[in-house]
């Protein structure tokens, strides 16, 4: 099965969850408050487009959603972006494994099975 879901545009909705530190929520989401312009320019540059993040602040779970043609190769080219590296040491101690085995920040990416447009 897919672990994404074509749109009617034929890119691809998806969807994953990533795990914030409870202790370290407050500062998380303070930064996304200010996401940096060239983060933000990097993101569309590299095929990350209708992208969201929502948060269960009990738990510090996270779940993305976003619509890109590639997730594996928009993940690549965000990867090759400078901006993020330096975007993804400022978060590093806030995140937290999704589940026990987990590396902290890995994203787990979720099956969809449901669309109503």
């Amino acid at each position: 099965m897919s672990a994404a879901v074509r749109t009617d545009a034929g890119d691809r909705r998806v969807t994953f969850l990533l795990r914030v530190r409870p202790e370290r929520l407050d500062r998380y989401l303070a930064a996304h408050d200010a996401v940096w312009p060239e983060m933000r320019a990097a993101l569309h540059r590299s095929g990350w487009s209708d992208y969201s993040l929502a948060v269960d602040r009990a738990t510090g779970l996270v779940v993305g959603t976003l619509v890109t043609d590639d997730f594996t190769a928009a993940r690549d080219r965000m990867a090759a972006e400078e901006v993020d590296a330096r975007w993804q040491a400022a978060m590093r101690d806030h995140m937290a494994p999704v589940e026990p085995g987990d590396e902290p920040g890995a994203v787990r990416v979720l099956e969809q099975y449901f669309h109503n447009p």
